[in-house]
């Protein structure tokens, strides 16, 4: 393989089009002109750079293909230890991109369903159909050999979080099962090996009369290198999963804390905090640090060949900090102390409204004890990393017992189930001595103990459909939920305190 030949092909790929869509592996979107991404050959290497909601990202190029008029990009980077596959889709007229869309999730769907009949012995098929909300999900019904109708939900975008599927499969079947003629009592939740163990695992976290109702199936290829032919199926097969309890989900072996809790602060970013220490906190992350105003990022220290290197700027707006530019970023901080605050004369301006949930963490993070008194004010993990979902802030009581934090700024269906989720994740690290051997809270013992829960949101961002999801997730859990006052940029207090898991 010729890397510099490689490179020359891609960019002019890139180069060929003003406009991309660049879908990652979650299937998230964004915008991106051909002038907002960088790549570069450099040490017998291919770089790509680009700007997405977490902000610069930066990836060697494993590997790349052609496939019609988009690009497809396998990427790594940290030695290996992170790799993404992408896509470069060319931007085209929305109309003429949404009947297409719906015409594949159609196709894919349709695909589905005769995999299902396929595998179901005296099966008929009764409807296929994609969901009204949005179009993303696959809605089918088929009649089994003994006349019991069964309902099957799958993710045809490749968009859907494990959360959204689990949260979709509750209220179709919740509507399925009021019909007066021929109710539905058993949906089966489909998907794609990987996504389907979340599914799984998700899944343990339910009360026992949800879980009983609902089935994980996974699809398999039996020959990786064969394309579903639109009336063949026999490349394909179904597994339904193990249905799980909250005990057999701390099976298996952990992979190692990614969180560099313990790290030490670099000389530059120390230096940026003392700007503004009551506004201005530090997440650490393995590719560096990031600085954020209020919750906003607007700088970012890396470590280069043994040098530390600062970026700033908000948004895709950024430089590398140097002698020539010092004057910009003191211009930038002022800024972000003008509009970044509650009583801004312009509310407005994308200072004040970018971020709202980061901001209501550093808000939270700075005044803890308002949720609970026996709560240790330091150290506070904020934007803590477990497995590859980052939790939005983890403490510790005094009585040793560990707390989830989420917050919402905004009402938001998933919450509970991405709370639990979380709360799985740090507990399958709890109950394996990982937090403990890492020493994230120092000389602090954690108990031997499951964590807590705290959801916190203003009064009015809790979702109408919160207390009726609360009623779905197990009892083992325990979750509280806050409500706070709206005007919590000003002075937040704690409106409301109840216990979840009491419902």
């Amino acid at each position: 393989m010729n890397l510099e030949n490689d490179f020359a092909k891609l960019r002019e790929l890139l180069e060929a089009r003003n406009e991309w869509l660049l879908v990652d592996s979650s299937g998230k979107s964004f915008a991106l002109g051909a002038g907002e991404i960088e790549l570069e050959f450099n040490r017998a290497k291919i770089l790509l750079g680009f700007i997405d909601d977490k902000g610069f990202q930066a990836w060697r190029v494993v590997a790349f293909e052609q496939k019609r008029d988009e690009i497809l990009l396998t990427l790594a980077r940290n030695f290996e230890r992170e790799t993404e596959k992408i896509r470069f889709v060319p931007r085209v007229p929305t109309g003429e991109l949404s009947a297409s869309i719906e015409l594949a999730r159609l196709e894919k769907a349709g695909e589905i369903a005769r995999l299902v009949v396929a595998e179901t012995s005296g099966a008929k098929l009764l409807k296929v159909a994609l969901n009204v909300e949005n179009g993303r999900l696959a809605q089918i019904i088929f009649e089994n050999g003994n006349g019991a109708q069964i309902a099957v939900l799958s993710d045809v975008s490749g968009a859907a979080s494990p959360e959204n599927l689990i949260v979709a499969a509750i209220f179709w079947l919740a509507r399925l099962r009021k019909r007066k003629k021929k109710p539905v009592e058993i949906l089966r939740l489909i998907a794609e090996k990987k996504r389907a163990k979340n599914l799984q695992n998700l899944h343990a976290l339910l009360r026992e009369n949800w879980r009983g109702r609902i089935e994980i199936f996974e699809i398999s290829r039996k020959n990786a290198k064969m394309q579903m032919d639109e009336n063949d199926v026999s490349n394909h097969s179904l597994k339904q999963l193990e249905s799980l309890n909250l005990d057999e989900l701390w099976r298996g072996k952990p992979k190692k804390n990614q969180s560099p809790a313990n790290a030490a602060a670099s000389r530059a970013a120390l230096e940026i905090v003392s700007l503004a220490p009551e506004n201005i906190d530090l997440v650490l992350t393995k590719q560096g640090e990031t600085l954020r105003f209020a919750g906003l990022p607007f700088a970012r220290v890396r470590l280069i060949s043994g040098e530390e290197k600062v970026w700033f700027g908000v948004g895709n707006k950024r430089q590398t900090l140097g002698e020539r530019n010092l004057a910009e970023f003191a211009a930038l901080v002022e800024e972000l102390r003008t509009y970044r605050r509650f009583d801004t004369a312009n509310k407005r301006h994308e200072f004040y409204r970018l971020a709202p949930e980061a901001w209501l963490e550093a808000v939270l993070r700075r005044n803890i004890k308002l949720l609970d008194a026996n709560l240790i004010l330091s150290p506070i993990h904020n934007q803590f990393r477990a497995e590859r979902d980052k939790i939005d802030l983890l403490a510790l009581r005094r009585d040793g017992r560990l707390i989830v934090v989420e917050l919402k700024t905004a009402p938001d269906r998933e919450m509970i189930f991405q709370a639990a989720g979380y709360w799985r994740q740090i507990e399958f690290l709890r109950r394996k001595g990982n937090l403990r051997a890492a020493r994230i809270f120092g000389d602090l013992e954690i108990a031997d103990e499951p964590a807590l829960c705290y959801l916190a949101a203003p009064f009015l961002s809790f979702h109408y459909d919160f207390d009726f999801l609360a009623q779905t997730v197990s009892k083992e859990i325990e979750i509280y939920r806050f409500d706070l006052n709206e005007n919590w940029r000003e002075s937040l207090k704690v409106m409301r305190r109840s216990r979840i898991s009491d419902k």
